[in-house]
Parts: C-alpha cells; structure tokens; sequence
C-alpha cells in the first residue's frame, strides 16, 4: 500500500516492558521474521534500538532471510530510558533505571556481527560526528546512520538537516584524508585502525 522500498523491523523487547502499552509477545518471532522475509517483494532488515546485535543472533536472523542488520549499539539513545520518562508508573520507572547502559556498544556489535554475516552492515548506536562514521566503516560497517545527533535539525527545517549532514560528511572527507584513504574501499581496508 505505501509502495515501500525494504522494511525494518525493530527488536526492542526492553522497550516494550518498560511501555505501558508495550507488545510482550515475542514467541516464535525467529519464524515469523523468516515467513515475513520469503512473502515480502522487498527487503527486510533488521534494527536494534540502543542495545545492539550481537554475531550470533545476526547470523540466525540472516539465515531466516533478512537482507540487512542495524547494529544501533549501546551508545545512542537507550529507549528503555525514553520509555522511563514518558512511564508515570513509578514501578517500571525504577526498574527502567536498571537498564539504563545496558547493551553492546556499537563498535563491539559491529565487529561481532561482520564476523558472522556478509549482508550489509549499518552500524548506528552513539555516531555523533563524521569521524564517527569513518571509524565505523572502517571497522566494517557499509553505511553509518545518525539519529538523535540530528535531532534538533530535524525539527527546524530540511535545510538545517541537509546543512549538520554536509558537516558531517566534510568530517568523514577529513578523516580519510588524514588517513590518506582516496575512497570508502580504503577506508574500509585502512591498516590505521586501532582497536582498543
């Protein structure tokens, strides 16, 4: 009906206890992402929500046919805290705060789920500039994504959007030239990365 291009679903099980609405029914969600991905025309991917993927369970969603995954690593924003504040349950408010670092940091989800899978990666999860980004490809990822990094720009106008993406690119053009990478393959295959 909306003539989509790919869907995501969105795993959020911590989110969804900590809503006051929230849908706990995660029973057999493998098989259903697996049904889902052989009747659609499109792609489906996969996106964690501030808690990231790890290897293992990519490697398990991707044998069930999903063409991409979102990493969206610890790091970002942590729904579970975003659900906290819109709570007036005070209950699920205290327990929210439990949850409030927890998760895989990107950077280790990344590199955990290109261990396992060779779909497309995107990492999200905590990328704030375009040295961000240069980092995440450069461990691997095949697209950056931001979020709450351009927040505030999404709600003034589409140019203030386009004008922090333009700075962020200049910021990821920086990174690859300090590096001397001429183009997203070298950055990729950079022999500068340091783990730590």
């Amino acid at each position: 009906m909306m003539d989509a291009d790919m869907l995501v679903l969105h795993l959020n099980s911590i989110q969804e206890v900590i809503q006051n609405e929230g849908d706990l029914n995660f029973g057999g969600l493998l098989g259903k992402i697996e049904v889902l991905c052989r009747e659609l025309d499109v792609p489906v991917g996969v996106k964690e929500v501030g808690w990231g993927i790890d290897g293992g369970t990519a490697k398990k969603l991707v044998d069930a046919g999903v063409s991409f995954i979102d990493t969206a690593g610890a790091g970002g924003t942590s729904w579970s805290q975003v659900e906290k504040f819109r709570s007036a349950d005070p209950v699920k408010r205290a327990a929210a705060e439990a949850f409030s670092d927890w998760g895989i940091p990107t950077a280790d989800s990344l590199r955990s789920v290109r261990t396992q899978v060779g779909q497309p990666v995107i990492a999200s999860g905590g990328l704030r500039t375009g040295l961000d980004a240069a980092k995440a490809l450069a461990l691997g990822a095949d697209l950056a994504g931001f979020g709450r990094s351009i927040l505030r720009e999404a709600t003034e106008s589409t140019e203030a959007v386009l004008r922090v993406l333009q700075t962020r690119e200049l910021e990821l053009r920086i990174a690859m030239f300090g590096i001397g990478a001429r183009n997203l393959d070298a950055l990729k295959n950079t022999p500068h990365l340091t783990v730590r």
